[in-house]
């Protein structure tokens, strides 16, 4: 969106619709704009493919929020993680479309329309517990033009749960296993399937569970091939990272 933004600038250049100086002022804060409390990086979607997201955790409802209006400029949509109610009752207003989701955390102001991915990306939990972890991982993926199939509430306590579905398993081209307890999730679905399994362990558990320490630990001890681990509860860097391997797939 960005790129096509600077080409429609050069181009009227180009043709004499616009001279140097008015084309300054368009181009002057593609690269970065300076709010003062926030550097936002308007380039950063030519270089890795996908804008920058607002991680809202520290953040005021005030920064937030100019933040969001700084890169609504830019005519794509904005992702912000770990949001408050009180964040979107302030950026509502702001666009028609504007979505949220209480329970990742996850607010959307959708611009322009969701690209969808031919090949898919499985986001499965370990519990009900798991979604909210989950949902953080499946709307960031979405957001980024991958295709989400959601498959919760299927961990090894109930391992038949899993196993009943596991067409949709093998028609995945990525699989996001989220679990928090003792995190068995991903490598059970490694030893079943030849997709990369990205593994999010949970701070959901008991004590000794140490805040999802448990969990990570577990992960990063998999005996199952082809599991990758992101940190605790970090839903957003699985989705972003299943739709840098979606985009590599269909790229090829």
């Amino acid at each position: 969106m960005y790129e096509a933004n600077i080409k429609a600038v050069l181009e009227k250049l180009k043709k004499g619709d616009v001279n140097v100086d008015e084309a300054f002022e368009n181009l002057k804060d593609l690269p970065f704009e300076d709010l003062g409390y926030a550097n936002i990086d308007h380039h950063r979607e030519i270089r890795t493919g996908y804008p920058e997201v607002i991680y809202c955790a520290g953040k005021t409802t005030e920064q937030v929020v100019g933040i969001v209006k700084a890169m609504m400029k830019k005519k794509g949509n904005v992702l912000l993680t770990r949001a408050k109610k009180e964040m979107y009752e302030a950026i509502k207003s702001l666009h028609t479309d504007v979505i949220f989701h209480e329970q990742s955390g996850i607010i959307i102001v959708k611009q322009v329309p969701f690209k969808v991915s031919k090949h898919k990306v499985l986001v499965a939990t370990g519990g009900t517990s798991d979604i909210a972890v989950a949902e953080e991982a499946a709307l960031t993926a979405e957001v980024l033009g991958v295709q989400v199939v959601r498959l919760y509430d299927v961990g090894v306590a109930g391992i038949h749960r899993l196993l009943s579905r596991r067409s949709l398993l093998e028609e995945a081209s990525v699989i996001i296993a989220v679990a928090g307890m003792e995190g068995a999730l991903p490598s059970v679905i490694g030893g079943l399937v030849n997709a990369p399994v990205i593994a999010v362990p949970t701070s959901v558990g008991y004590g000794a569970h140490f805040d999802g320490l448990a969990s990570l630990l577990a992960m990063l001890n998999s005996c199952a091939s082809g599991i990758g681990v992101v940190n605790i509860d970090n839903g957003f860097g699985a989705g972003y990272l299943a739709s840098s391997i979606i985009a590599q797939i269909e790229r090829g």
